[in-house]
């Protein structure tokens, strides 16, 4: 009220510029209000898009990572139901590229090689390209010896290690593809003592490879050492299953020569000369009667060779009483059917020894050697001895004294033979885990030697000595 009558009592053009700075005071507020409100509005508007687009981004990215782990997980069900060794290496390395690929690295400047050795022995053989991604075709042709730097220390060590320029390396700076390349990571890939190779990740980014990668990578290669592991041992009971086979095929053209070489002939000369007999009754009773003696001692001893061929297609006395017993019934026939004196020498602390599977394999070792010294070495004698050298290892002998050969010719000029027995002989003593050792010389006879170990301990001392 006061403020009021004050007003009223001024100047009338006092009044009315107060009035007027007043209303322009309230109108620029108002202005100044609207204003801020809109700046407002595009700012939350603003952050909202942004928070979409984040969200956006987000989903995206959970739907990239769910496919990729998607893929990761049907390549990892590939890695463990194939048994194809070469597949098994491809799925490894695919699955280690596609395990590190992000939108911030799309993955293509990762670069992955598996280094194979070429004999499954490290200490002897060079590492080759077995598979890789985004080498240059230069260098799909190189070998490393793994004697120096990244390999060597990986292969030793038995452990990844993380190294850093690639270019620098004695042996893996030969790669023209890892010349930009800052950074690696080399995984052997192992399975107790046998190491198949490594298998080595390169980026330009010395940082690329984390500790959440690394771990990644290593999963992936115990993964792939398992379906390797697999996929070897696959491998290896085909190419048994083929060896048999060629034994067993072997065994039916020895049998097939045997018949035709002995029975065979014998039965058809026994045809002629009983049609001869009885022609000459005819005219000479007595000589007739003569024929027919040899006639019947030729029959006999067609009947024993076709008993012995029995007897080693598959000699029952083994499987019911033993190596010793089946070795020696074999030397009674060879003599009585061949006249061919076999001297046995057999321990039978080595023979408990032996599951009976070996001893089916080393009674046909020894057989297939017998056979041999008395068709083609024409041996008065061989020998037979089958006894221990060491606590678990024992010694299969088989030696005669007949023409005995050249073995370096004769090796020479194997594979135009017809015969098959010294690869059947090398063939058997690789069954029971043996090394086979063969000397002779023209004029002095001929000695087979066969190292057999009694336990695995025995198995991979002679594997690492041979």
């Amino acid at each position: 009220m006061d403020i009021l009558n004050t007003l009223l009592s001024l100047d009338p053009r006092i009044l009315i510029a107060v009035i007027g700075g007043v209303a322009f005071i309230l109108g620029g507020g108002a202005a100044s209000f609207v204003l801020l409100s809109r700046d407002q509005v595009r700012q939350s508007r603003i952050r909202a898009q942004a928070t979409k687009r984040k969200k956006m981004d987000r989903v995206h990215t959970q739907q990239l990572d769910a496919g990729r782990l998607r893929e990761i997980s049907n390549m990892l069900t590939k890695l463990t139901a194939t048994l194809n060794y070469n597949r098994v290496l491809e799925l490894a390395l695919d699955m280690g590229m596609q395990a590190l690929t992000s939108r911030d690295d799309p993955g293509d400047r990762l670069l992955g090689v598996v280094l194979l050795f070429s004999s499954g022995d490290e200490e002897a053989a060079n590492l080759y390209i077995g598979v890789s991604r985004r080498l240059t075709p230069a260098d799909l042709h190189q070998t490393f010896p793994g004697m120096q730097g990244l390999l060597r220390a990986v292969i030793d060590e038995g452990g990844a290690i993380l190294a850093q320029d690639l270019v620098k390396d004695p042996e893996l700076g030969r790669i023209m593809a890892f010349q930009s390349c800052r950074s690696g990571y080399c995984i052997p890939l192992r399975h107790g003592i046998d190491t198949y190779g490594v298998i080595l990740f390169a980026h330009p980014n010395e940082n690329f490879f984390t500790a959440n990668n690394r771990e990644v990578l290593n999963i992936i290669a115990k993964q792939a050492v398992v379906s390797i592991q697999n996929a070897r041992l696959y491998q290896d009971l085909e190419l048994e299953k083929e060896r048999m086979m060629e034994i067993q095929e072997e065994g039916r053209k020895k049998l097939a020569r045997d018949l035709h070489d002995g029975p065979t002939q014998s039965v058809a000369a026994i045809a002629m000369r009983v049609n001869f007999a009885r022609r000459l009754m005819e005219r000479d009773q007595s000589a007739s009667s003569d024929e027919l003696f040899k006639i019947e001692e030729l029959a006999r001893r067609t009947t024993k060779e076709i008993r012995h061929m029995l007897f080693t297609l598959r000699p029952l006395i083994l499987e019911s009483k033993g190596l010793a017993a089946a070795l020696q019934s074999m030397a009674e026939k060879v003599k009585e059917t061949f006249d061919q004196d076999v001297l046995l020498e057999i321990s039978q602390d080595v023979v408990s020894e032996l599951e009976m599977d070996k001893q089916g394999v080393i009674f046909y070792i020894v057989e297939e050697a017998v056979t041999n010294a008395r068709k083609h070495a024409e041996a008065e004698h061989i020998w037979v001895r089958l006894r221990p050298i060491q606590q678990d290892l024992a010694l299969l002998e088989i030696q005669d004294d007949g023409l005995g050969f050249d073995v370096k010719a004769v090796t020479a000029s194997y594979e135009h033979r017809g015969s098959l027995g010294m690869i059947n002989l090398r063939e058997r003593t690789e069954l029971v885990n043996g090394v086979l050792s063969l000397d002779s010389t023209p004029g002095a006879g001929t000695h087979i030697q066969v190292a057999l170990p009694l336990t695995e301990e025995a198995v991979d001392r002679i594997r690492h000595s041979v």
